[in-house]
């Protein structure tokens, strides 16, 4: 959930920066395992000179040829437009599976959260690079309990048409993809959406709502397979210099499976990131998102929408789940710089527009421009992990802080 503006301080476990050795490694290794850290500072490091533990920064600077885990654990109290008030304990867990060059660090991340709206929020994410990178598993597991608003279908909507819902879900998306090529990687999947005890809770009551004309049910189950086909060759997907990202998924819901009916759908993920200086850091980042539907009629809460990406990143400035309709186009750019040489504080410049198909039409008709600024700080130097705070400013006097670990994309 990375919608939050920080209010306090948080916590960062000193152990992220004690892992344990896990053997002599070439000097090749060690160079790409260390690169950029022995000038590089964090959270850790400051702590440890609050607290004068001289002894542990010396066996982190011995112990930066290992291969994790690193862990990166947050409490925060925060605010979100969708949530309001919220505590929330996050982490990133991250480690390499081998020594080598090539090495791919793989991730786990893990939100749980409970806001002012009565809001709960739990999810557990990974990105697992198994086999010397032959295997990559992605995973997207959640349990909500959600009161929140829906503005109904398509770009015209207003704030006026906030339309009070309430619903619980569970999802689980798995995929298991196998290398075929260098960098390259097809594989199946299995996803499900299951949404129970929705209710609209206006009081008045509102009268044909779009969710009323869409086909209101108190359940939905969208339980289908995916076909995937990536491209991926980033090093550290927590923050990348360089490099792309290509994911094509096919979805296929079907009745067969537990679902309400049969539906195809399909998600094209592309992301290219420009090195601009090594001696700064300082890059520049390309994000497209599309979400279309192919065949058939989704489930209203299952139909894409702004911040309904995987990591809930997309249309800063609005509130997830502002627009909503068939078929949604999303494209982002970002500039990413260093405030400090030593890598601690850094801030980002980001622009973004999105569409949403018309609903009566399915044609787009508008789009909805987004901007804003951003500071990082680096919690975990190994993992290269980044706490982030943004501000983003959309159309109508949309406007909204959002909060995180790792990148947006």
């Amino acid at each position: 959930m990375n919608r939050k503006i920080l209010f306090l301080i948080f916590t960062h476990f000193l152990g992220s920066h004690t892992n344990r050795l896990y053997g002599q490694v070439s000097s090749a290794d060690t160079l790409r395992i260390t690169q950029n850290t022995n000038e590089q500072k964090d959270i850790g490091d400051y702590l440890k000179v609050i607290f004068n533990k001289k002894n542990v920064i010396k066996k982190d600077t011995v112990n930066r040829n290992t291969l994790g885990p690193f862990y990166t654990p947050i409490i925060y109290p925060g605010y979100a437009l969708v949530t309001g008030g919220l505590i929330a304990f996050a982490n990133n867990i991250s480690f390499y599976t081998h020594y080598g060059i090539d090495a791919k660090i793989s991730t786990i991340l893990t939100d749980i959260v409970y806001t002012q709206n009565k809001q709960s929020i739990n999810i557990i994410r990974s990105n697992l690079w198994l086999n010397h990178e032959k295997l990559n598993l992605l995973g997207d597991w959640r349990f909500y309990k959600f009161p929140t608003n829906t503005f109904g279908l398509g770009n015209k909507t207003t704030d006026k048409d906030a339309d009070e819902v309430d619903y619980a879900q569970l999802r689980i998306f798995e995929v298991v993809l196998k290398q075929i090529s260098n960098n390259i990687q097809v594989g199946l999947g299995y996803s499900l959406d299951y949404h129970w005890n929705i209710s609209e809770r206006n009081n008045p009551p509102i009268l044909n709502t779009d969710l009323d004309k869409y086909g209101f049910s108190t359940t939905s189950v969208s339980s289908g397979i995916t076909l995937n086909f990536q491209f991926d060759n980033r090093i550290n997907s927590n923050n990348p210099s360089k490099g792309s990202l290509a994911r094509v998924q096919f979805k296929e819901v079907l009745k067969a499976l537990g679902s309400d009916n049969n539906w195809q759908g399909a998600t094209v993920d592309l992301r290219h990131y420009f090195l601009l200086s090594e001696k700064s850091g300082n890059r520049l980042g390309f994000w497209s998102y599309n979400m279309l539907t192919l065949g058939g009629k989704p489930p209203y809460f299952d139909l894409p929408s702004t911040g309904s990406d995987t990591f809930n990143n997309t249309a800063r400035g609005y509130v997830e789940g502002r627009f909503r309709g068939l078929n949604w186009l999303y494209l982002e750019s970002e500039y990413r710089f260093n405030l400090l040489k030593n890598g601690f504080l850094g801030g980002v410049i980001f622009m973004n527009a999105s569409t949403i198909s018309e609903y009566s039409s399915n044609k787009f008709e508008k789009i909805n421009p987004g901007y804003g600024l951003g500071l990082r700080i680096k919690v975990n130097k190994l993992s290269n992990t980044n706490l982030t705070i943004d501000y983003g400013f959309g159309q109508n006097g949309s406007r909204g802080f959002g909060f995180g670990l790792n990148e947006i994309f």
